[in-house]
C-alpha cells in the first residue's frame, strides 16, 4: 500500500469514528464500534484493533476532540463506553461582514482551478444554507493572488505526500531548460506564487523551485518512502536565502486593478491618468521581465533600458512560438512587439 492510500484510508477511519461516536447518545463500547467501523471490523485479530483504537483515541484528543470515558454499567465498572460531546465540539453562531463575505467569495474564486475546487465550493454551499448571503460580484475585478493552475502542482503535491523522488525538466532565469532529480519536502506559497523546496539529488544540496517554471510532465523516480524530510528544514528560509538579489529599481506602467504583486513590492506608487498608474519595484533580473511580460498589454515596462528589452524579447518569444498556428493574413497583421505605449 502507498503512503498516499495509507494517509487517506486513516483519514476516512478517523472521519468515521468521530462521526459514530458524536451521532450517539449513550457511551459506545469498542467492541460495539469495532463491529460498526468497516476498518475495525477488517483488524486480523483483537490485539490489532486495541492498538489501533487506542492510536487514533490518542491522535483525536491531540487534535482538541475531546473523547469521554464512560462505565456503560454501574454493575461492570469494567465495561467502558466512549463519546464525544457535540456541545464542546460546536462552534457558535457565526456572522459574517460584508467585506469578510466578499473575501470568502474572492477566496472560492482563486481556488477555482485547483484541487480542492470542490472544497471551496462547498464551504460555499453551507454558508448559504447557513444564511449567509454571498454577494460573489463583490469580489469582481480583483486579481486573485492564489493560484494553483500550474499543471505540476498536483504531482508534486502527490509525490511530497508519498516522499517519492521525482525528476522534471525545469526553466532557469536565462530562459534555457535542464533536467531536475529531486526529493520534494514542502510546497509553500510565497509572495504571491507556489514553490517547491527540495533536495536536488544531482547537484547534493537544497534547492526551491517555482512550479510555474516546471516544463513538461512531472515524472516519479524512485520508490515512495525512500527518504526522510529534515526535521529542521523551514521552506522560508530556503526561499529567501534563494532569492535573487535585487541590481538596481525597474520602473513600470500598469493599467489600474492589474499587476497586484508588483504592486505590492512596489517603493513609489503614482498615478498617470485615469487608465495607468506608475510604479518603482526592485529590479530582479529575470524575474522582473517574467512579471511584467504575464501581464501582456496591461503592464509596460519603462526603465531601465536592459528591462525593456528584456520584456520585449519575452514577448517576441511568446509571439514567434504562437505565430506558426496563425493563418498568413493574420501573423501580417500582427502587432510589432515593443511598440505599445500608455
Amino acid at each position: 500500500m502507498s503512503a498516499t492510500s495509507a494517509s487517506a484510508e486513516k483519514t476516512e477511519r478517523l472521519l468515521n469514528l468521530i462521526l459514530a461516536l458524536k451521532s450517539t447518545r449513550r457511551p459506545i463500547p469498542k467492541d460495539k464500534l469495532r463491529a460498526a467501523l468497516p476498518a475495525y471490523a477488517e483488524a486480523p485479530s483483537d490485539e490489532a484493533f486495541d492498538r489501533m483504537f487506542e492510536r487514533d483515541k490518542d491522535e483525536l484528543r491531540e487534535m482538541g476532540i475531546p473523547i469521554t470515558t464512560t462505565v456503560v454499567d454501574v454493575l461492570f465498572d469494567d465495561e467502558v463506553g466512549y463519546r464525544i460531546d457535540s456541545s464542546e465540539t460546536s462552534l457558535p453562531e457565526i456572522s459574517f461582514e460584508p467585506d469578510e463575505v466578499a473575501a470568502l467569495a474572492l477566496a472560492a474564486r482563486a481556488w477555482s482551478t485547483a484541487s480542492v475546487s470542490g472544497t471551496a465550493t462547498a464551504g460555499l454551499r453551507k454558508l448559504r444554507l447557513a444564511g449567509v448571503e454571498i454577494d460573489e460580484s463583490l469580489a469582481a475585478g480583483v486579481e486573485p493572488r492564489i493560484r494553483t493552475t500550474e499543471p505540476a502542482f498536483d504531482p508534486v503535491r502527490v509525490a511530497l505526500s508519498a516522499r517519492q523522488p521525482i525528476t522534471f525538466e525545469y526553466q532557469k532565469n536565462d530562459g534555457s531548460v535542464d533536467l531536475r532529480h529531486v526529493r520534494p519536502w514542502a510546497l509553500k506559497h510565497w509572495h504571491g506564487r507556489w514553490y517547491l523546496t527540495a533536495y536536488d539529488v544531482d547537484r547534493g544540496a537544497e534547492r526551491a523551485f517555482r512550479l510555474s517554471r516546471v516544463v513538461g510532465p512531472v515524472r516519479k523516480k524512485g520508490r515512495a518512502g525512500s527518504y526522510e524530510v529534515p526535521a529542521d528544514h523551514v521552506p522560508e528560509v530556503s526561499l529567501a536565502a534563494q532569492a535573487p538579489e535585487p541590481v538596481g529599481t525597474a520602473t513600470i506602467r500598469l493599467r489600474h486593478g492589474r499587476g497586484h504583486l508588483l504592486r505590492q513590492a512596489a517603493t513609489r506608487t503614482r498615478d498617470i491618468d485615469h487608465r495607468w498608474t506608475e510604479v518603482e519595484v526592485p529590479y530582479e533580473r529575470g524575474r522582473t521581465e517574467r512579471d511584467i511580460a504575464a501581464l501582456g498589454s496591461h503592464a509596460v515596462a519603462v526603465a531601465p533600458v536592459e528591462l525593456v528589452d528584456g520584456v520585449r524579447e519575452a514577448l517576441q518569444r511568446v509571439l514567434e512560438s504562437h505565430s506558426g498556428r496563425l493563418p498568413q493574413d493574420e501573423r501580417a497583421a500582427a502587432p510589432r512587439v515593443g511598440e505599445q505605449a500608455p
